[in-house]
């Protein structure tokens, strides 16, 4: 576990992120997020299925019930035309055999762009801006692109514990090193 991890424990029971976000890896994911490039993506996706493959056949893995794309509020997902957490995660949805959810979680507020903030902004950004919309299962993963101070997964993950996620696990293509 990471230094604020110890300090201060994620909500969350594990990470399963294979790649660092440095060269190639934010190259590629940067051209398939912001230019629609998703040959970029491919390889990405393939190599973390691959991994979560590998990891769940593991004797102290839990195999998530349904898998949580980090949503998007809808200006942003206009204007991109997609949202790279929801296509990651149906890739592997077919891949593993796990359902994904549609519409379960939404953003009710647009919020300032998290690359341009540190990770307490970060954190304060997204005070109150995840909501669900149904019933949670107790074993979820949350799946997106890039893991960088971890702020949108720890909200995530503790707005999916508050409605009755026992375990959530959070599945991404790359963090940020350090």
């Amino acid at each position: 576990m990471c230094g604020d991890c110890l300090a201060s424990p994620p909500p969350f029971s594990r990470t399963v992120i294979p790649w660092r976000y440095q060269f190639p890896v934010d190259g590629m994911i940067a051209r398939y997020k912001y230019n629609g490039l998703r040959k970029f993506s491919r390889p990405l996706i393939a190599g973390l299925g691959q991994h979560l493959s590998k990891h769940l056949r593991q004797k102290d893995a839990i195999t998530p019930e349904l898998l949580i794309p980090a949503p998007m509020h809808r200006q942003r997902r206009r204007k991109r035309g997609f949202n790279q957490a929801q296509e990651i995660a149906e890739q592997l949805g077919r891949e593993l055999g796990i359902p994904v959810a549609g519409g379960l979680v939404r953003r009710r507020r647009k919020v300032r762009a998290q690359r341009e903030l540190n990770r307490e902004q970060r954190l304060a950004n997204l005070r109150g801006v995840f909501e669900i919309s149904g019933p949670v299962p107790g074993q979820v993963a949350i799946v997106d692109d890039v893991v960088t101070t971890g702020a949108t997964v720890r909200v995530l993950a503790e707005t999916l514990k508050k409605a009755g996620a026992v375990d959530v696990q959070v599945w991404a293509l790359a963090r940020t090193p350090g």
